[in-house]
């Protein structure tokens, strides 16, 4: 009669022990809401970005992230046909306008974005001057750059980027050609060059052609490809590196809406972003918690820590604790 009263026990709290794990499960894990949330933008943070998906997925967050770049990454946020959206340029007033839920510019993470090349044979050390020619396509040969003689093929992002809105901007601070003629944008007219899609479009690209020369997020600096160092407005010739990078994001000043920065700081590597998530302020209804569960995880000190490792610079602690202070304002 014990035995038979101590089976029933077991099995009973198996059957405890069963049901507790499937609310466990459906709470996500470690606890908090489940579901699934999409979203589109910016590849130059996909990399980390990814990564940080991967790891929500385990906790019960499954988020089907989109990388089209910047542009298209707005327009599909301000139509509303994602969750979130994601652009390396803040969205500017006109276009905040357009959207009656309400903005959240959330930085999320940052990095460097390197100029890239396909010429083992060459260790190119770029003034401004010379940054700035081979894009307006006074550069045409790696001999006019101190190297053995190959031709230099400029490839450039084809859609809307805010990679390229950033590198357009330094060109703009550091040469007055290219300010008075293509100018800054997510899409510019270029002088020169081949275009290619997205960050990881322009790196394959890169690979593929003996000679090639673009601009890229730094972890897309991959195979046959090697980052020139250039020369930031103090004179130094510096190589993108976590330190060097750190160094000039610690000059951006992101001002009270968070969308600040420097197309040409004086000390460190000198093009260096942020990078935001875009969050509807109002009308999430029940992906509110999902949101806010998603993007605390991303600021998160682990995840962070994941940042260099990615090519990525981990954030600065007060850039961090604004972050979690505008996702805290998300809302149903």
């Amino acid at each position: 009669m014990r035995r038979t009263t101590t089976a029933r026990v077991v099995t009973g709290l198996a059957g405890i022990a069963a049901s507790l794990s499937l609310v466990s499960c459906s709470i996500g894990g470690g606890g908090g809401p489940s579901g699934n949330l999409s979203g589109a933008g910016a590849s130059f943070p996909a990399a980390i970005y990814q990564r940080w998906f991967q790891e929500l997925a385990e906790q019960g967050v499954k988020v089907n992230y989109q990388s089209v770049g910047s542009g298209a990454g707005v327009r599909q946020f301000t139509a509303g046909t994602v969750d979130f959206g994601a652009s390396d340029a803040p969205m500017k007033a006109e276009d905040i306008a357009k959207v009656s839920r309400g903005v959240l510019q959330i930085p999320m993470t940052a990095g460097a974005i390197a100029v890239a090349y396909n010429n083992p044979s060459c260790d190119l050390k770029l003034s401004q001057q010379q940054l700035a020619e081979i894009f307006l396509g006074k550069i045409t040969n790696y001999s006019q750059l101190g190297c053995a003689d190959q031709k230099l093929t400029v490839v450039h992002r084809s859609d809307g980027s805010g990679t390229t809105y950033n590198f357009t901007k330094h060109l703009a601070a550091i040469s007055d050609a290219w300010n008075n003629g293509p100018g800054s944008a997510k899409t510019v007219a270029w002088p020169t060059g081949v275009g290619a899609k997205g960050n990881e479009g322009v790196a394959a690209q890169l690979n593929q052609v003996e000679g090639g020369l673009g601009y890229v997020e730094a972890a897309y600096v991959k195979g046959n490809l090697q980052a020139a160092a250039l020369t930031n407005a103090s004179g130094e010739v510096v190589k993108p590196t976590s330190a060097t990078e750190s160094e000039a994001l610690g000059s951006i000043d992101l001002g009270p809406e968070l969308i600040g920065g420097n197309p040409n700081p004086l000390k460190g590597y000198p093009i260096v972003t942020f990078t935001w998530i875009l969050a509807y302020k109002n009308g999430n209804g029940p992906n509110t918690e999902l949101l806010r569960k998603a993007f605390n995880f991303m600021l998160s000190e682990k995840a962070q820590a994941q940042a260099p490792e990615l090519g990525y610079v981990t954030m600065p602690p007060a850039v961090i604790e604004k972050a979690k202070a505008a996702v805290s304002q998300i809302g149903e």
